[in-house]
């Protein structure tokens, strides 16, 4: 690659794809003061409800970013989920699982419902809230990189003209069919399976209540219609197995409900939205490129099953998105590397999950009711990567690199707080409990809570229902630093500040 500095006014990232992940990504960046630019092909916001889970851990990602009351406010939490047999019997399933109900350390134990233009259109209206937009009917062609940044030509509105846009990084966050990734030469290794194919659309419907979602089972596959929360259409899918029609014209879509719920007098109106899905399971076989990343569908694509794509994108999203920030600002630039090694297992992960789980929903033609813990993402984690360091033993029940849970019950002097609360805006947070040495962190640009007994200070923390110091497992001296983006970094028993203060140098902490 070629010397050359970027113009002045240059935006710091150029980001292709305003979806979940891309929005999510230039939320992260616009609140940390970083420039940039998001780009989208599509003329205007998306329709449809396609990705329609959010799950707990994204929920956790969301109130940090400040977008949770809009999510919830346009979704349902544990919908019921009523699965029919041919013979009329229906098992009923969705609850929350006892083992998740009612914890200090998890404020939400379950999926949210919700449509993802719901999802994107918070996240737009944050990113307004933070001075950003989005560039529709913007579209990537073509980039060239250097050692100090990229290239990237764009076609800009109908007629197609061609700008030229520098910036230090690129992220494509186009989806499966990626242009930056084609472009980048990054393989997407995997297969398409074309005989597992599903109808999904966006219709509304007689003659069925919206207190749930229905499965009905039957030999030539399943059909579903899921209420959408907020509008007044239901998701339906209908898996569509070699040799069925494929269509999606009302009439099909109708007669295939009629066949399959066995005559139940629904009755559908004309799709708002239709898609014809193939299971596309496919995973990058690397994450960068010099100064190109990948995050969400154009580095992994999903099976829907268990609703793992949309999440795992936003979250690839957020760890991305404060260690651009800490580069930007300073912090030795080995720190994105960390972004693949820690992300891209995950996907592995999620995608072996999601495929497992579509294998037993074709065998028992069926969608399962029953929710666990498998799904939902808060047993992700990075330990024994190079951001993980501890001394703890392997059989400790919070280890560096794992989530940092949440902790009721706190007393401040602003009144009662979750710690949840006192940890938003993404930056990093350190727990000083008992007599942890001190740590000059604050000049940092992050928080220290300071456990103590009796709250005198704007930083003091009593822990009046000991649910802190359990989540932690926490001793006289411990100390443990949060990252950005929701996982410990680091836990010292010992009290050790200079791992806390080598930790923060190593990483940026002003950055974040």
């Amino acid at each position: 690659m070629t010397k050359s500095e970027p113009p002045p006014h240059a935006p710091t990232v150029l980001i292709v794809g305003a979806g979940p992940t891309g929005l999510t990504l230039a939320c992260e960046l616009a609140r940390r003061d970083v420039s940039f630019r998001l780009i989208e092909a599509a003329p205007g916001p998306r329709p449809g409800s396609r990705g329609k889970g959010v799950q707990p851990r994204t929920l956790e990602v969301f109130e940090n970013l400040g977008v949770i009351d809009r999510v919830l406010a346009h979704g349902r939490l544990a919908m019921p989920m009523h699965s029919i047999a041919p013979d009329g019997r229906v098992t009923v399933g969705g609850a929350v699982p006892e083992s998740l109900a009612n914890r200090p350390d998890i404020p939400y134990a379950a999926s949210l419902i919700t449509p993802e233009w719901r999802v994107e259109e918070a996240l737009r209206l944050r990113l307004a809230e933070l001075g950003g937009a989005v560039e529709f009917g913007t579209s990537l062609v073509g980039f060239d990189q250097s050692e100090d940044g990229v290239s990237a030509r764009v076609a800009v509105g109908e007629d197609g003209e061609i700008a030229t846009v520098a910036a230090r990084w690129l992220v494509g966050c186009d989806g499966g069919h990626s242009v930056v990734r084609k472009r980048a030469g990054i393989a997407f290794e995997g297969e398409t399976r074309e005989e597992v194919r599903m109808i999904v659309a966006d219709v509304r419907a007689d003659g069925v209540d919206r207190d749930a979602w229905r499965v009905w089972r039957h030999a030539e596959g399943v059909v579903a219609l899921c209420p959408l929360p907020s509008t007044d259409a239901f998701q339906y899918q209908a898996g569509v197995a070699p040799g069925q029609d494929p269509r999606l014209t009302l009439a099909n879509l109708q007669a295939t409900l009629n066949r399959r719920t066995g005559g139940t007098g629904i009755r559908l109106h004309d799709p708002e939205y239709s898609s014809l899905w193939r299971a596309n399971i496919r995973l990058a076989d690397r994450y960068r490129e010099g100064r190109v990343f990948l995050a969400g569908d154009a580095a992994h694509v999903h099976s829907p099953a268990g609703g793992q794509g949309m999440n795992t994108g936003i979250q690839d999203a957020v760890n991305l998105g404060w260690k651009l920030a800490a580069v930007a600002r300073g912090a030795a630039s080995s720190l994105l590397d960390t972004y693949e090694s820690e992300r891209r297992p995950v996907a592995a992960h999620v995608l072996g999950l999601s495929t497992a789980r579509l294998e037993r929903m074709m065998r028992a033609q069926d969608i399962p009711t029953r929710r666990d813990a498998s799904t939902i993402q808060l047993d992700i984690n990075y330990r024994d990567l190079a951001l993980a360091r501890d001394d703890r033993d392997d059989n400790a029940p919070l280890r560096a690199g794992d989530r940092a849970p949440d902790a009721t019950e706190l007393a401040t002097t602003g009144g009662r707080r979750r710690l949840f609360d006192l940890m938003r805006g993404g930056r990093f947070t350190l727990l000083c409990f008992g007599d942890a040495a001190d740590v000059a962190f604050p000049q940092l640009g992050g928080r220290t809570l300071r456990v103590v007994d009796d709250v005198a200070g704007g930083d003091d923390v009593a822990d009046t229902a000991g649910h802190l110091r359990r989540a932690y497992g926490a001793g006289e001296r411990t100390l443990g630093l949060i990252r950005p983006d929701g996982y410990v970094g680091v836990v010292s028993d010992e009290g050790d500040a200079s791992v806390v203060a080598g930790y923060l140098g190593a990483v940026g902490g002003a950055a974040a």
